[in-house]
């Protein structure tokens, strides 16, 4: 029997995913649960599974599409007693259903847009103005896509797709077509590097930031010599409970009792005021292969130094093998990058937006620091905090940053 294969919804407000690459071939034979594909959306590139096993009949959706959720992306010849075959309109047979019941002989809504719409349409229709009753939408059920809107502001200005999106730099993703080196003789050419939806996603969201928030970095100097003497004393015993007890861990746990005493740096801005968050979820900045993705630790506050150690070890591994679920990547409060790992000293992170403010750790080395007068050489590294300033002052931040330290250099 035939069995397809959909995108799920992959977390709220993730409605659509670009397929990047199929893991299988038509005639593949396959068991239940294997990886079919990478899935990319704004927020993670994650693999889909088959429920069933048995032969791939077809293969949907071509690498590089991206389809709504619900969009049947392959046919399973399942095989299997009491799993019943799953017959599904196609996305465009759905789509054009369902734009008869509610448009006009000329392609006009008939009645209010209640779909929901994805953040890079929301942001277009807000700084164009749109009354998205206007927009025709071809996506499932008549949601409104990125090309909807396009097309609707295309027909509106009188302008191409690529001419909006030059002045609105941030809004779409709309590739640009490789230009000849004949076109640009004075610098010899170039290789035109197409933008992966996470490329895209991470600019997106960094030139927001820095648009939204007025950034501030102060930086100290924390020094590690007693979370060094802790962790060695330690470690062994953690890794008896299945746990890398890593230097993050420790910074983990001074930012959490920090927050706690700090509030203020785990709020929101908002125009009706400061929305200080309950929950202390802290984001962890993880490079992998081709961006940058922020797991997110729930209820960190909740957690004692071996369950930081074993959530954070879990979801950094599963971060670099591609395997977080979306809903792992949102609701964070605050963030940190220990952007040290690779070696670097000292850096000026960009907020994850909405957040208050996010800590960066440089490369824990041995420096000379002069202790009560006299010369030592102590593991030292420079954190930096960058906040908003609309939510923190410089006075604030710096008695936020002073609590870390002081937790990070008595640690017992």
């Amino acid at each position: 029997m035939s069995y397809a294969i959909i995108l799920p919804e992959m977390g709220e407000g993730v409605i659509e995913g670009t397929l990047t690459r199929w893991l299988v071939q038509q005639g593949d034979t396959i068991e239940a649960f294997d990886p079919l594909a990478e899935v990319e959306t704004d927020k993670v590139t994650t693999e889909i599974t088959s429920e069933v096993g048995g032969k791939v009949l077809e293969l949907c959706v071509l690498e590089g599409t991206t389809v709504p959720v619900e969009t049947v992306l392959a046919y399973i010849d399942a095989n299997v007693e009491g799993i019943e075959p799953e017959p599904a309109l196609t996305h465009n047979q759905e789509a054009s259903d369902n734009g008869r019941s509610s448009r006009s002989e000329d392609g006009r809504r008939t009645e209010p847009y209640r779909g929901r719409v994805s953040p890079v349409v929301g942001r277009i229709a807000a700084e164009h103005e749109i009354n998205l009753d206007l927009v025709a939408g071809t996506g499932l059920h008549g949601r409104i896509t990125k090309r909807d809107i396009l097309a609707y502001l295309e027909e509106q200005t009188g302008r191409g797709a690529g001419a909006i999106v030059e002045s609105k730099s941030a809004v779409t993703s709309v590739r640009a077509e490789p230009s000849s080196a004949s076109e640009h003789p004075a610098d010899g050419g170039g290789d035109l590097l197409p933008l992966s939806t996470m490329r895209r996603a991470i600019a997106e969201h960094m030139v927001r930031s820095k648009q939204t928030s007025p950034h501030v970095t102060t930086v100290f100097e924390f020094d590690f010599a007693a979370v060094v003497e802790h962790r060695a004393a330690h470690k062994a015993q953690f890794k008896q409970e299945g746990a890398r007890l890593t230097y993050t861990v420790y910074i983990v746990a001074a930012v959490v009792a920090a927050l706690k005493a700090h509030p203020l740096a785990n709020s929101t801005w908002t125009e009706a005021g400061i929305l200080r968050k309950r929950a202390i979820n802290i984001g962890l900045a993880t490079a992998i292969e081709d961006g940058l993705i922020v797991p997110v630790i729930k209820g960190a506050d909740g957690l004692n130094l071996l369950g930081l150690a074993r959530t954070i070890n879990d979801l950094a591994e599963r971060a670099r093998n591609k395997q977080l679920r979306p809903d792992e990547v949102q609701g964070g409060t605050f963030s940190i990058t220990n952007h040290g790992t690779s070696g670097s000293l000292l850096a000026t992170p960009i907020i994850n937006q909405p957040q208050a403010g996010i800590l960066g750790i440089g490369k824990i080395e041995k420096r000379v620091k002069v202790i009560n007068d006299a010369i030592g050489i102590r593991p030292l590294a420079y954190a930096s905090f960058t906040f908003d300033h609309r939510i923190l002052d410089g006075a604030t931040a710096d008695a936020f940053m002073s609590d870390i330290k002081d937790r990070i250099e008595n640690w017992r």
